[in-house]
């Protein structure tokens, strides 16, 4: 990366970049002490999420420093959209490696503030060292919900529909995109797959709406991919559960490339980082346009994924792990 001026130090690169982050939270106490305040309302339990990013494992060195911010942080809010709560703030560690310039942690912080205004939350604390490397960026969010009504992966029955929103197979393949693959595609196609590894969209109206209609079972987040994920569910819930390969949703670029390469299926189904919420739903669940019915759950154990004449498809991997 060539040479590049050091940082200012810790307490100055705190004032300067993260302290403006943490002015609409009281409770930061303008990051000069070391730990931060919050009260709950009342009737409203805290939930509370914590994710690393470590470099050239969650993301890419050659990321430009606002999209591993943002999307730092928008992978622990849809983690908080999966329990229908509302965000909060957020604690934050920033370990950086030797590459870090300050230009880096300006367009970083900006990357920050840009979605803290879209999302309406603040920095509430958190610590700033340095590391021989690689960088790796963690961060506590924390959110809010009524009283002993969380959603949780636990609570899916027999007889429910299984339920995903928006696409899946985009995140995977916006990665192969950065890594110079799939060049077949349409430039559009490749822009588009590239921003959604780039920048998720955390579904936090909607993981609000599936709490308060009451009809959601068990839900959670598609981070390391639809099968996988799924299988949380069916473990936490002690019962089986099918997925329709056909009926799962695809944007344009994902059904170009399944339709160059038919072998990319189960990559689509297992690749992670889509940050969708799967769900299970009771009777008198009504869709909205933005969710698609993609299976059921039964008796049983395990997820089995179908093809559209019934048979299963073989899964060499069901996902991400991070060992």
């Amino acid at each position: 990366m060539g040479n590049r001026a050091p940082l200012p130090g810790e307490f100055a690169l705190i004032r300067k970049y993260f302290a403006p982050l943490a002015a609409g939270f009281s409770g930061a106490l303008d990051l000069e002490d070391d730990a931060c305040t919050y009260a709950p309302p009342a009737g409203h339990d805290l939930v509370l999420t914590a994710d690393a990013l470590v470099e050239d494992r969650h993301y890419l060195r050659s990321d430009p420093a606002d999209l591993v911010a943002r999307k730092m942080l928008r992978v622990n809010l849809s983690d908080l959209a999966a329990k229908g709560a509302k965000p909060v703030g957020y604690l934050m560690t920033t370990a950086l490696g030797p590459d870090i310039d300050e230009a880096w942690i300006a367009k970083f912080s900006a990357g920050l503030a840009a979605d803290q205004q879209e999302y309406g939350l603040s920095l509430m604390g958190g610590d700033t060292v340095a590391t021989p490397g690689p960088t790796t960026l963690s961060l506590t969010a924390l959110g809010i919900v009524p009283s002993g009504r969380a959603l949780r992966r636990r609570g899916a029955r027999p007889g429910d529909r299984l339920f995903v929103s928006g696409t899946i197979g985009d995140g995977i393949l916006g990665l192969k995109v950065l890594k110079g693959q799939l060049f077949d595609l349409g430039a559009s196609h490749r822009d588009a797959l590239a921003d959604r590894y780039h920048l998720p969209q955390p579904r936090l109206s909607l993981g609000a709406a599936l709490l308060a209609g009451g009809r959601v079972t068990a839900a959670m987040d598609v981070s390391d991919g639809l099968v996988a994920d799924a299988g949380h569910i069916s473990e936490s819930s002690h019962c089986g559960l099918i997925i329709h390969a056909d009926r799962v949703p695809l944007s344009a670029g994902a059904e170009e490339a399944l339709a160059g390469d038919l072998d990319l299926l189960p990559v689509l189904l297992s690749g992670g980082d889509d940050y969708e919420l799967l769900f299970t739903a009771g009777a008198g669940f009504a869709a909205p346009d933005s969710v698609t019915e993609i299976g059921e759950v039964i008796t049983g154990s395990g997820v089995r994924v179908l093809d559209r004449d019934g048979a299963e498809i073989s899964m060499r991997s069901a996902g991400w792990q991070h060992f």
